[in-house]
């Protein structure tokens, strides 16, 4: 039996306990262990949860740990997630029993498959995905590593999201589009045309965002 630690114990991470529940091997490839947390206090005033056993960056991983990250920003997601990984953190993907993974879909490590979330046929999602609940990401796909697509959002079939972007709720990804390294799609845009590295975009159609 592997023993699942969440890393980060706020609101997702505290979602992310559940959704770890209703996941496929739960109880009987992996327990939850508990969760690392920089914040020591992070859970006083909530209940039924399993403990805080460390902070992040005190942490060293044992023989039987498996890590998912509950962390949203993706940037900060990777720098922690790295450093767990040069300490020996294997990471683990879990997929909700309600999510669909159609044939040949890929998944790498440490990803998050949520409930009533869809993978299409031929897809390929990187190692520590966020893909939430209600989210379908179709046929032929291709996502990078750290890349994060909240609920709702669709992203139409060969779209292409490279390392670290963020696809937030409700977003539609025409197909084909292709959204670069760390660029952010605001919430309920529709995109119909490239998304350039480390940019933001938002609005129907989607317009990159003057800062």
């Amino acid at each position: 039996m592997k023993h699942l630690i969440i890393v980060a114990s706020g609101g997702m991470g505290r979602t992310l306990y559940n959704i770890a529940q209703g996941c496929v091997g739960y109880g009987e490839e992996f327990d939850i262990k508990g969760f690392i947390d920089d914040n020591l206090s992070a859970l006083d005033g909530f209940k039924n949860y399993p403990p805080i056993l460390s902070t992040i960056k005190d942490y060293q991983p044992q023989e039987d740990d498996i890590f998912v990250s509950s962390i949203g920003n993706t940037a900060v997601n990777r720098k922690v997630c790295e450093s767990l990984k040069q300490r020996g953190a294997k990471f683990f993907t879990l997929i909700h029993k309600s999510a669909v993974v159609r044939p040949n879909a890929q998944i790498g490590d440490g990803c998050i498959i949520a409930e009533f979330a869809i993978v299409g046929v031929d897809s390929v999602i990187g190692d520590n995905c966020l893909i939430q609940a209600y989210a379908c990401v179709s046929h032929d796909c291709r996502l990078g590593n750290y890349v994060r697509v909240d609920t709702h959002c669709t992203c139409v079939g060969g779209v292409v999201i490279q390392d670290g972007a963020m696809i937030h709720t409700s977003a539609v990804l025409g197909g084909g589009v292709v959204v670069e390294e760390n660029a952010v799609v605001g919430a309920c845009s529709f995109v119909i045309k490239r998304v350039k590295a480390g940019t933001t975009v938002l609005g129907n159609p989607a317009r990159k965002l003057m800062m």
